[in-house]
């Protein structure tokens, strides 16, 4: 009796034991970098801007020295 009572405390220490057991894996994945297009875009309707806004002083000043 005393045999089988020890097994069974073993066996459920060993139970318990396993079940505690955990694992945890990580994936890492690349970081995909990606080229940024609104730099660009920016920068045109900056320019195309400034453009517009220069436009009527370069235009003045072609008809003064036109005169």
């Amino acid at each position: 009796m005393l045999k089988r009572c020890r097994a069974v405390v073993v066996g459920i220490i060993f139970l318990a034991l396993a079940g505690c057991s955990t694992s945890h894996e990580i994936e890492v994945k690349p970081v995909e970098i990606k080229p940024i297009h609104i730099t660009i875009d920016v920068n045109v309707k900056v320019d195309k801007a400034l453009n517009d806004f220069f436009g009527d002083i370069d235009a003045a000043q072609e008809k003064l020295e036109n005169n």
